[in-house]
């Protein structure tokens, strides 16, 4: 039997919480929610350190009404004994999860991340079959204004084309850092560096993770509030700019890049799949039994629909690569040159 915990860590998860818990329940062995904000993040947050949405309610109804194998386990700050009730950082929001693992294998998910039920019964069986492997990274799309809307660009096919999400564990193990996801084994070696499935691999099969990151504009908002006040980066300094001319209003719909300068990115129409849940979570936004505001998608639809906005990202897609390689390689060149003179 594969056992998986499944981890995550959720600050205003709703509404995609409640449907991802229970998409995942079938699989998982446990399933264990680090709730709250960390302290870049204080202003999204109470002012003990819990959503300012009903996220954790949701979590200890969950437990009550539909966890009758008492796989999910609720943790929050002041389990970690930070009294205040905010986390220094999610590095130390992955790591009380981490310690908490009691499955072979664990499996992080962002509370918005998605998977086709079809692809994690795969992703169990090739655990299972192929127990010298160290982790797994996924291919993905990243939803963007709208369900049928993915951004891609220089990002997402050139230096971010996939995530590690799945790590063997067991007794010994630690996990260390959140960007990137590294977990180390009982003798401190990188369990990433071991025998790996890596995306490419994945994409192949036409398994993807399905991540609805900035589908909301409550999403959008929240990762500016907490991205802007990161000690460890000075790259999103920008965001409130960005959220207000590239999220809200599609200024320089070839530059949707957040990172605070002009990167390639651009909208495609999604036309593939949805996990279950999600369609059951479109279907209860439709219906008005879950409230959630969303992004007026006319100006999407219309840019979607432009021959030249298709043309000019086709064209993107083409002439990328190959400048990228050539650019790498001159970069080499140049490096080396400037050795042989040192």
């Amino acid at each position: 039997m594969t056992r998986v915990t499944f981890g995550i860590i959720a600050l205003n998860a709703q509404p995609f919480l409640e449907y991802n818990l229970k998409a995942l329940y079938p699989f998982a062995h446990q399933i264990i929610v680090v709730e709250g904000a960390a302290r870049a993040a204080a202003s999204l947050a109470k002012p003990d350190g819990h959503s300012k949405d009903d996220t954790l309610t949701v979590i200890q109804e969950f437990q009550k009404q539909h966890d009758p194998e008492n796989k999910v386990l609720l943790v929050a700050a002041k389990d970690e004994g930070y009294t205040d009730g905010f986390w220094p950082e999610k590095d130390e929001m992955s790591q009380a999860y981490a310690r908490r693992a009691t499955g072979d294998w664990l499996w992080q998910v962002d509370s918005d991340e998605f998977y086709l039920d079809a692809d994690k019964q795969t992703v169990l069986q090739l655990l299972a079959e192929r127990p010298e492997l160290g982790g797994i990274s996924f291919p993905f799309h990243e939803f963007w204004g709208s369900f049928d809307a993915i951004t891609t660009g220089k990002w997402y096919l050139q230096e971010f084309t996939e995530v590690r999400r799945i790590f063997r564990w067991g007794p010994g193990h630690t996990y260390t850092t959140h960007r990137p996801p590294t977990v180390l084994d009982e003798r401190g070696r990188d369990r990433y560096e071991s025998a790996w499935l890596s995306g490419k691999e994945l994409r192949r099969r036409g398994i993807f993770m399905y991540h609805y990151s900035y589908v909301f504009p409550k999403q959008a908002r929240q990762k500016v509030g907490y991205y802007s006040n990161v000690a460890w980066s000075d790259t999103f300094r920008r965001n409130e700019q960005w959220f207000h001319e590239s999220y809200q209003a599609l200024k320089r719909p070839l530059f949707l890049g957040e990172q605070g300068w002009p990167i390639l990115q651009w909208l495609e129409r999604y036309r593939g799949q949805h996990p279950q849940a999600i369609l059951e979570l479109r279907a209860d936004l439709e219906s008005g039994r879950v409230t959630e505001p969303q992004r007026d998608e006319t100006d999407i639809q219309r840019l979607l629909a432009s021959p030249l906005y298709l043309l000019a990202t086709r064209l993107l897609r083409i002439l990328m690569p190959p400048y990228w390689r050539v650019r790498s390689w001159w970069r080499l060149r140049r490096k080396a040159r400037a050795r042989r003179t040192a």
